[in-house]
């Protein structure tokens, strides 16, 4: 069966790996009854991850005619005769309304039906939510007979349940052996305490009218040292840590020479020790103000410095010579980059990038300057702009389908940062779709 990319403006690419059937028709019956039937319009369906009833159905909505699927023979029939060319050109476009990202273009969407019944595509690459004109007629037909929800999804709705209850059943087993060792370690302390009291053990058996002969002197001593043997597992041994028991070791073990030497840096050190908290808190807070403000400065004479570069017309090789010879760390330096080239850019973040890739893919030549690259688009999102971080993962997906960023960094850059300090940071939410998507696309070219 010839296959054939999805979407039009793909359709020159040869590794593009979203693909489809050719459209196959048939005219049949002849005079009133005329019709066409749609030979594979179950394959293309499910190449689009659409049931085939909505194509069906938007050809005969788009065509002013009756149409028909049924389910159960998987034909879909089209009153009229149409050709394949006029019927491949309404798939297009039906395409380009329910199947393609309106963001990135991707076919990788899943139709979603909000509360207030608006039809909305989310994208599995981006994240990006796309919102359908519901003037069209089709729309009306979708409210009706709405997608059917992956399996997936509720079977890891249920896993997740399992595993909260796992985990609570889990918690209340243990906080049962916690009351048992606590039950064990007061019977314990009680019996020991009478161990430790023989008159008072004594009495409560006189008491208690027992006709035992009172234990001779042997027995006693072995007794008192069963009890010793049972203390000797609550001591516990430790080294007195204090000045003056160092003082007193360091007289015992050293002469008379080393011990003043150790003595005068004992004391040198307890003075620092002595020193009040708010005068060290105070010097720390100092340094790293000084840092800061170092680092700020050297932030701003690299941005003044490129800026003035690209004021002159400099193309995107001279740049990266240029970029080469300033002073500065690489991070620094891809920061300051990356700040000019979209400093005051908000909405519309990732067509700038698309814009300006040039000057990127120039200054990205290996694996390190692409890590470099995605912290310097962190650190612009959560400095610079707001609007910017929700746009941040079609951007980063520009990027990667312009070779600029590879699968293996962007994984590496998001798991580092899940680990690190930001791990909640709006950045990471908003390219969590996206690696999630490469992930996925990853997992499947392997088991293709």
């Amino acid at each position: 069966m010839a296959l054939q990319n999805i979407g039009a403006s793909n359709s020159d690419d040869a590794f593009y790996r979203y693909k489809m059937p050719k459209m196959i028709t048939k005219i049949e019956g002849r005079g009133n009854g005329i019709k066409t039937n749609i030979v594979n319009m179950v394959d293309i369906a499910k190449a689009l991850a659409r049931p085939a009833s909505y194509t069906t159905k938007y050809f005969g909505c788009e065509l002013g005619a009756q149409s028909k699927f049924d389910v159960k023979t998987g034909t879909s029939i089209v009153n009229g005769a149409h050709d394949t060319a006029k019927l491949a050109g309404l798939l297009e476009n039906f395409i380009k309304k329910y199947v393609q990202c309106y963001g990135c273009g991707n076919p990788e969407t899943e139709i979603v039906i909000t509360k207030s019944q608006m039809i909305t595509l989310k994208c599995a690459a981006c994240g990006f939510v796309s919102d359908v004109d519901m003037r069209d007629k089709l729309t009306s037909f979708i409210l009706k007979n709405p997608p059917e929800q992956k399996k997936g999804s509720k079977d890891k709705k249920s896993m997740r349940r399992a595993e909260k209850e796992r985990l609570k059943e889990g918690e209340a087993a243990d906080e049962e052996q916690k009351k048992l060792k606590k039950e064990m370690k007061k019977k314990g302390a009680v019996s020991s305490k009478e161990g430790a009291n023989p008159k008072a053990a004594a009495r409560k058996k006189q008491a208690s009218g027992s006709d035992e002969d009172h234990s001779s002197p042997a027995g006693s001593q072995s007794g008192d040292n069963e009890v010793a043997e049972e203390g000797d597992d609550d001591v516990q041994w430790q080294t007195d840590t204090s000045l003056e028991a160092a003082r007193q070791r360091i007289q015992e073990q050293l002469n008379a020479v080393t011990a003043e030497m150790v003595m005068l840096s004992t004391t040198e050190t307890d003075e620092e020790e002595k020193k009040p908290k708010k005068e060290k808190k105070e010097e720390a807070t100092k340094n790293g103000a000084v840092e800061a403000l170092e680092k700020s400065n050297t932030h701003d004479r690299l941005v003044k410095e490129i800026k003035g570069k690209l004021s002159k017309g400099s193309t995107p090789s001279e740049l990266v010579s240029f970029l080469g010879s300033v002073t500065g760390s690489p991070q620094e330096v891809m920061n300051a980059l990356f700040e000019t080239l979209f400093k005051g850019v908000g909405k519309g973040f990732a067509k700038e990038v698309a814009k300006k890739k040039n000057y990127l893919a120039a200054a990205v030549q290996d694996e390190g300057s692409q890590l470099l690259l995605l912290r310097a688009i962190e650190a612009f999102c959560e400095k610079c702009s707001a609007d910017a971080v929700k746009e941040v993962a079609l951007a980063a997906k520009f990027l990667y389908d312009g070779d600029m960023l590879e699968e293996e960094c962007i994984v590496q850059w998001y798991k580092e940062g899940l680990a690190g300090v930001k791990k909640s940071s709006p950045v990471l939410k908003n390219m969590k779709p996206f690696v999630e998507w490469l992930q996925s696309a990853e997992s499947e070219t392997e088991d293709e």
